[in-house]
């Protein structure tokens, strides 16, 4: 018995099928039941988080090759096996994805009134798709689940939305994200036509031609850029973000946008690396022009969500010039900077989620002088908005001036445009915050003066605490991911 528990403690499969299981079970408990239902909803989701420590816990930093694999057959034809494992990129992911989903079910305590069950469950899915994503090997299942985390968003955003355009901005969620990868599918039928496989493994050691190269790396991008997402791919961003309900705008801005990121790095660049070459100085100006672009649209916008979709847009896009600098340095740069925007903008978001669970409005005009009724809320909305423009010793810092680091080295002038994006994230970033914290008080806008209860300051706490040991201690991450990534780099010749 003890033998089976050891070996089912540490088994990636388990994982996957824990928020599931979980789902299970609330589907046959009654509606009215609700505590039992949170109960439930909660444990499951502090238990997935757990167990995802104990890969962690449990890693080798000192090899490049997939750990705790499993290898299930699925098709006996074609040859396509539910094959999966980790390695030093997928692994934070992994927990970062076990670590928001607590959070967006304790946000959804008091701000969700109906199906607070089914709720839950859409959350549940979700998770287990988005891990499973992160763990599979398997080009085709890689696809199948990469598509399927669109269910239960496009339902989280279309029924618990908060506005009357939430149908609107599901549909456009859905059908952007879903056109964009049929591409890729019709790449993934391409190369098993030509292989005979799907599995990862092989594929990194099959050689295509340049020409293939190029047309398979397109049909990829199609799909990657628009999750990502690049200009001019990021229309439905701004739109879902403010219309999602709080703990779907986490899910969105922490775990959803790094599935395009992921793509490039798992599939994209080791499979085809002369087609990266080929493409690197467009990706670098669409991605430069997305910094300057989306953090001028930030000035101007109006509402606080928007404002910091936007913002992601700018902070995904610094991803993408770390990511094809294709060298040591900048993705890991990159990975970094990924972890940091899942937890700084999920933050930014919580933030926006407790003034709007008070005063019911979004829009900037209607609030200020909040330092004078919510001190509490003003300090630690002050250090995310300080996380969020990169300060020393947070987070974000240590990920862009890595990417800077292999950007320079690549290409200058585009370092140097990326820079200026930092310049601009400063100024949207303290223009925000001056213009709700501070200025003058609007009591006729502004009915209830609470300030974040006991609950609100539990939930902020772990991201402070994540900020703060990633800003200071690097190295505990960059140990994990150094040997990945320097694998990657030896086995696209990049260097």
């Amino acid at each position: 018995m003890l033998q089976f528990l050891a070996s089912f403690s540490f088994n990636l499969s388990g994982l996957i099928l824990c928020p599931l299981l979980g789902s299970i079970i609330l589907s046959v408990i009654p509606d009215s039941r609700i505590r039992l239902i949170r109960g439930i909803g909660l444990c499951t989701s502090l238990i997935t988080f757990l167990y995802s420590l104990f890969f962690w816990i449990q890693f080798d930093n000192s090899t490049a090759k997939f750990q705790f694999v499993e290898t299930i057959r699925w098709l006996p034809y074609p040859n396509i096996h539910f094959y999966i494992g980790i390695d030093g990129i997928s692994l934070f992911f992994v927990v970062l994805t076990t670590f928001l989903i607590p959070i967006c079910i304790l946000v959804g305590r008091s701000s969700i009134k109906s199906y607070k069950r089914e709720y839950m469950i859409a959350f549940l899915i979700c998770e287990s798709f988005m891990i499973a994503v992160f763990c599979m090997l398997d080009l085709l299942l890689f696809y199948v689940f990469f598509e399927s985390v669109l269910i239960p968003m496009f339902i989280i955003i279309g029924v618990w939305g908060s506005r009357q355009r939430k149908i609107q901005a599901a549909y456009q969620f859905f059908l952007y994200t879903l056109l964009g990868s049929v591409f890729m599918l019709l790449a993934i039928l391409f190369i098993l036509s030509q292989t005979g496989s799907t599995d990862l493994q092989i594929l990194l050691t099959t050689e295509f031609s340049e020409r293939r190269q190029i047309l398979l790396w397109i049909a990829f991008f199609a799909s990657f850029s628009v999750k990502v997402p690049m200009i001019p791919f990021h229309i439905w961003l701004p739109e879902a973000h403010v219309e999602a309900p709080t703990a779907g705008s986490v899910i969105l801005a922490g775990i959803l946008l790094k599935l395009g990121t992921y793509g490039f790095l798992r599939f994209s660049i080791p499979m085809f690396p002369e087609a990266t070459l080929y493409f690197t100085p467009f990706v670098y100006a669409l991605s430069a022009i997305a910094i300057i672009y989306t953090s001028l649209t930030t000035i101007r916008q109006i509402d606080l969500k928007k404002i910091i979709a936007y913002s992601s847009v700018a902070h995904m896009n610094f991803v993408t010039i770390g990511m094809f600098s294709l060298n040591i340095q900048g993705i890991e740069g990159s990975l970094l900077l990924m972890l940091s925007h899942g937890l700084v903008s999920s933050a930014l978001f919580l933030c926006v989620g407790a003034l709007y669970d008070r005063h019911k409005t979004r829009l900037v005009k209607y609030y200020g002088g909040l330092v004078s009724t919510m001190p509490m809320f003003s300090t630690i909305f002050l250090f995310f908005t300080l996380a969020n423009m990169s300060l020393p010793g947070t987070s974000s810092f240590i990920g862009e001036f890595l990417i800077l680091v292999g950007a320079f080295q690549r290409n200058s002038l585009v370092a140097t445009l990326a820079a200026l994006g930092m310049i601009l994230g400063a100024a949207y970033s303290l223009w925000l915050y001056n213009r709700v914290i501070f200025g003058n008080f609007k009591p006729k806008f502004l009915q209830k003066f609470s300030d974040l209860n006991r609950r609100e300051v539990l939930i902020f706490l772990p991201f402070v605490v994540g900020i703060i040991w990633m800003g200071v201690y690097p190295e505990v991450f960059l140990e994990c991911m150094h040997t990945s990534i320097g694998n990657l780099v030896q086995h696209g010749k990049f260097d």
